[in-house]
Formats: C-alpha cells, structure tokens, sequence
C-alpha cells in the first residue's frame, strides 16, 4: 500500500503541476490570438487524445508524464496558411512571445500563491518555537540557550512556530553568518542570543539544520505508560494493555517515553523483551517489533502510544491561522521567499559553496510525494506548492529548451533589434539539452545514492 500510495500521489502532483504549466502557456497564447494545435500532458505517443473547439485542438496524454507542451501554429514547425498567418507563434510581437512563455512559470507561481492562502486561512496546528535543552558545545549551547526558551523573532522576523523557526534559520544558516534570535524564557523575560553558524560546512548544510545546531523542539517529560493499542498490533498480540507501565526495555530500565521509542525503532523484525507494571503486578513479554519502511528510513514498531496529559501538549502548540485579506500578502511572500531560497541554493551550487547531493530527481521527488499524503491533505497540498514553486524557478533558469532559454532569445532580441539567428539557437539547442542531461543525470545519482545509503 505504501508503494501505490507513493505512485498515485507523485502522479497526481505531476498532472496537477504539468495541467496549470501549460494551461499558463494556453490561455495566454489564446488571448494573443495563437492557433493552438495540441494541448499535450506527457511526451511520446499519444495514448488518448481528443479534438475539441474551432481550432480542433488536439488535447492529448501521452505515455511519457514527466512533462508535458503547447504545441502552437509556427512556421519554423511547417508551412503555414496564408490566412492563417496573423495567428503563427513566430508572427507575434517578441512582447507577446514574451508574454506567452512567461505565462507557464507564472501559472505554477500562481497555483503555490493560492494553496498557501488556503493553508493560510484555513489554518493549521503546528508547535510552539519552544526549544529543548540543547547538547553541550553545539552552537544552540554556546549561544547561551538553556532550554525552555520561546523563539519569537529571527533576525527581527517574527516567527510563530516551530515551522517558521526552521524557515528562517534555512534562509540565513545558507550564507554561514550569525543568526540573531529573539527569544521569551519561562518567566516571560525578553532575551537576544546570536548563534554563530561560520564554521558550518557542506556536510552540516544536508539533513535538519536545527538538529545540527543543537535546536530541538520542546517536549515534556512523558512517562513509558501505555495510553492506547493499535488493534491487530504486535503489541495487542503479546497482551499489553493500556495503562502498563513498561518498566524495562532489552534489559534497559527506562525513565521515559522517548527512551522506550528508541530502543523499538533499533529491534525491528528482532526479539525484544519488555518489562511491564500491571495492576496485577510485574510481568515479561517477548514480542517482535514490526519493520516497516517509510522512505528511506525503516524502523521499529509494536502498535502502541504514550498515556498523554492533553492539556499540556495544547500549551505546546498553536493553530496558525490569518483572515481571507491577511492571508493574501503572506502567501505571496512566503512564494516569493521560496523562490528566491531555490535559486541561491542553485547558485551555490553552480559556486561549489553547497553540495549537489542537494538536487533530487524523480525519485526522491515521488517519496516526499507519498510521505506527505500519507501525512493528510494539508501536508500534500503544502508538498505541491513547494514543487510547483521549483518547478516555476527551473523554467525561468537561462537555459536553451527551457521557457527560461527562450526569453533570453527574446530579450538578445529586443537589445539588437532583430531574432537571434538559426545558427546560434541550433547551437543553444545542444547546449541546452547537454545541461538538461548533465542536471538529469545528477538528479538520478542522487536519488539512488539515497535509496543505498539511506
């Protein structure tokens, strides 16, 4: 079930992506009077297809889906109708060729916009910035953090979660400087602490940069007391109840929760023996945790959670939510900022400031698919913003074959008066397609890196 939750879940988000690109392409080259001839989801042989309007078009899903284009009347493609011409790509004004190409990355800036002012309005519960204890020596530690502390601001952004928390440290932690924090201690007391992220490397910028700092979300103590049991589970199956206190743990005696978590995760498909208090007194189990695999990462797992104070994880937490007009500033600063954050990091990686293990091809990009909708709706539809805002920032890179390459035709255009000639786009062209290879092949390598090493 995981695999074809994974398959469904990236192929919807690419046919939701794929449709707003070109549609953004359609309906503007219908607005400037282009004869479109096929509307095309996919590349290759056409697997479906149906003729619909005046133009006929062709509306068409091919057996290839990672892509898809908008095929318009040219007469570089073939000969063209005299009384058609008006309505050929390549007989518009280069400001609506402009405006036509333009429109397919705009429409998946659009489509993020409007998920994150739904999100926005809708709103969701996420935790407090309230940070944990840290390790000694990391740099939250050195900082002077002690635990307990509530993050309000970040280089005098305000942040209300932990989720804004990590945005924010991702956007400054890249140029390796200081990172001023604003922060309220348990007796509502104002504090500024600085942390001093000079010394991070390549290695520290890959995985959870707040883990690394020494940044960890505040979590109360929880006891290793039995709150439910999954029906079916291995833990149902060995006889555990709700309310057993699980004593020990593979010879461990255990203090909390987190503890009893941990030593689960490492046994999966492996015998374990639990020692419980029960209301009829201290017994042994041997059970056999579960493995499961989720990604990349496999585990342990018996079925059961922890008896929770309710009250108390309410106090951690706090439903970030704004009205309809609110919301909509926010939403296009929050695309906006994304954007930009894509394009630094792919500038430092064309500076060798930052490693390419970061690019991700298919393959990661359809497991944070099936992560997120298994994490529910809201989860999905944010994990769709995300990759339509990626995708709309590839499209504008300078690249011959992208929409990015053809507006810079247009702009050499506009400079020097007359279209770049056949010779220099044919050359483009194979440019153009060497660097889509070269980013293509590295995307892979990193995909599978990931599935061996996990």
């Amino acid at each position: 079930m995981t695999f074809l939750t994974t398959l469904l879940a990236f192929l919807v988000a690419l046919a939701i992506l794929i449709v707003i690109h070109e549609l953004g392409h359609f309906c503007v080259a219908r607005m400037c009077g282009v004869k479109v001839l096929r509307f095309s989801v996919g590349f290759g042989n056409p697997i479906f297809t149906l003729r619909m309007g005046a133009d006929r078009t062709e509306w068409t899903i091919a057996a290839w889906p990672l892509g898809g284009y908008v095929k318009m009347l040219d007469e570089r493609e073939g000969p063209v109708d005299p009384n058609e011409l008006p309505r050929a790509f390549n007989q518009q004004t280069v400001w609506r060729r402009i405006a036509i190409v333009l429109a397919g990355p705009l429409a998946n800036l659009a489509l993020a916009v409007v998920i994150y002012w739904c999100i926005l309005i809708v709103g969701v519960v996420e935790n407090k910035p309230k940070i944990a204890p840290p390790e000694l020596n990391s740099i939250a530690a050195m900082s002077g953090l002690q635990g307990g502390e509530t993050v309000t601001r970040v280089n005098g952004f305000p942040v209300a979660s932990w989720q804004d928390l990590r945005w924010q440290l991702m956007k400054h932690v890249m140029d390796r400087g200081v990172v001023k924090l604003e922060t309220l201690n348990q007796r509502n007391e104002l504090n500024w602490l600085e942390l001093d992220f000079s010394n991070f490397n390549e290695r520290d910028l890959e995985g959870d940069l707040l883990a690394k700092s020494g940044l960890r979300i505040f979590r109360p103590r929880v006891e290793a007391v039995i709150g439910s049991v999954a029906k079916g589970s291995v833990a149902e199956r060995a006889g555990i109840k709700v309310g057993d206190r699980v004593l020990t743990a593979a010879g461990v005696r255990l203090e909390t929760w987190e503890q009893l978590v941990a030593i689960i995760r490492t046994q999966g498909g492996t015998a374990l023996t639990l020692g419980l208090g029960t209301t009829s007194g201290e017994r042994i189990v041997t059970l056999v945790p579960e493995l499961v695999t989720q990604g990349q990462l496999s585990f342990g797992r018996i079925g059961v959670s922890a008896l929770m104070d309710v009250e108390s994880l309410k106090q951690l937490t706090v439903t970030v939510r704004y009205g309809p007009f609110e919301a909509i500033p926010r939403a296009f600063a929050r695309t906006w900022d994304t954007a930009l954050f894509s394009l630094k990091m792919f500038g430092k990686m064309l500076l060798g400031e930052v490693s390419w293990r970061h690019l991700s091809g298919p393959v990661t990009i359809a497991d944070y698919a099936g992560q997120s909708a298994q994490l529910g709706v809201m989860a999905y539809i944010g994990f769709l913003a995300l990759i339509s805002i990626s995708l709309g920032v590839l499209n504008l890179l300078p690249i011959p074959l992208l929409d990015g390459g053809h507006l810079m035709y247009y702009v050499v255009e506009l400079i020097k008066g007359s279209p770049v000639s056949d010779r220099i786009m044919s050359f483009g062209q194979k440019l153009g397609l060497s660097l889509l290879v070269l980013l293509t092949a590295f995307a892979f390598y990193n995909d599978i890196n990931r599935l061996i090493s996990g």
